[in-house]
């Protein structure tokens, strides 16, 4: 004989029930004690532990799916084609994922703009941790960006040049080498642009030679951090700090020179505190106007991609961050340079924005 375990059912309590009340011969009183005696104290709590149960499993499936799948797009949305990123985090030799990186420019504010730049003032708008991020609502003029450009100074932070005049302060960002810096070195020379190349240890170390060629054309090398960190999750100015002078340490053994005091926030994101550590080490922070998706290596963009963004949102006073990574940069430079030369822009380096 098989025997079924007795489970509590819907059906077995509407049985219960009926046996209960169809019993003519007894009391209501009688009765009542009938369906207690059905429900016993032992059902009950059988019950109570299979749902109790369920739910604790329900619970745990739920919390590891989302662990161990969690939601993602391989989509890249408009709010990343408007505002590009510092280097992306999967570069070799740098903490945290690309995931990450994506996800963080989901959440950037499009405006940030108030009159009261009173520093107490400024140490409550500036977020304990933001990403940079812009908006673009006039063609050809400076975005409008988390900060504005005086709230920014309070720090030694720039994003571009309070100008009328048609200058452009080209940055590029170098998490590593594969093969494209040559090309953008020649460009920049053939039109005698100056720029600034943010390092990462990374690039240091493996590409020693390329940097002492920047130096020698004339442009200036500054310190994207050692490791490529979430420095807004860095809470002491001496952890803050190793991560700079350890690009320091390793610019001065190559080139026997000390290092332009020139710092640019993995990925944009920043925070007030990180801010001040910057500053309080003689740092210049700088941001960026104008940039563009151009750091994914199996999904670059196309040359008419690349000019849709870089011509028709280039400004006076500009900072432009390119990659170094990216070979549509490297294949476009020369005629980019010349297109904005023919729009009237000229060049020069951040030591501008400072003065």
């Amino acid at each position: 004989m098989i025997h079924t375990p007795k489970f509590f059912h819907p059906r077995s309590a509407k049985s219960s029930f009926q046996a209960a009340f169809h019993r003519p011969h007894l009391p209501n009183s009688e009765k009542i004690s009938a369906l207690f005696y059905s429900f016993s104290l032992k059902k009950i709590l059988r019950t109570t532990g299979i749902l109790a149960v369920a739910f604790v499993f329900g619970s745990l499936a739920s919390r590891v799916t989302s662990h161990f799948l969690p939601a993602s797009s391989d989509a890249v949305s408009e709010q990343e084609l408007y505002f590009g990123s510092a280097t992306p985090r999967s570069e070799p030799g740098a903490s945290g994922g690309l995931a990450a990186d994506l996800t963080s420019q989901e959440n950037v504010s499009l405006s940030f703009s108030v009159a009261d730049t009173d520093p107490a003032t400024l140490d409550g708008l500036l977020l304990p941790s933001s990403n940079w991020g812009l908006s673009f609502p006039n063609e050809g003029q400076c975005p409008t960006g988390n900060a504005s450009i005086e709230e920014l100074n309070a720090y030694n932070a720039h994003y571009a040049s309070n100008t009328d005049e048609k200058v452009i302060f080209l940055t590029f960002d170098a998490g590593y080498e594969n093969g494209n810096t040559p090309a953008i070195l020649e460009a920049l020379k053939k039109h005698q642009v100056p720029a600034t190349f943010f390092v990462v240890g990374n690039f240091l170390s493996t590409s020693p030679d390329l940097v002492k060629q920047m130096i020698a054309d004339g442009h200036t090398v500054g310190n994207h951090t050692w490791s490529h960190p979430d420095m807004s999750k860095i809470s002491t100015q001496e952890a803050f700090s190793k991560e700079l002078s350890q690009v320091e340490d390793l610019y001065r053994e190559i080139t026997g020179q000390e290092m332009t005091r020139y710092y640019r926030p993995p990925q944009g994101i920043y925070s007030q505190p990180n801010l001040q550590m910057a500053k309080d080490l003689g740092y210049e922070t700088f941001f960026w106007s104008l940039a563009y998706v151009d750091w994914y290596q199996d999904n670059q963009p196309t040359k008419e991609q690349a000019f849709d963004k870089l011509l028709t949102r280039i400004h006076p006073g500009a900072i432009v961050l390119l990659h170094s990574t990216s070979s549509t940069n490297a294949q476009i430079l020369d005629e980019l340079l010349t297109r904005w030369e023919e729009m009237g822009y000229t060049f020069k380096p951040l030591s501008e924005v400072v003065s």
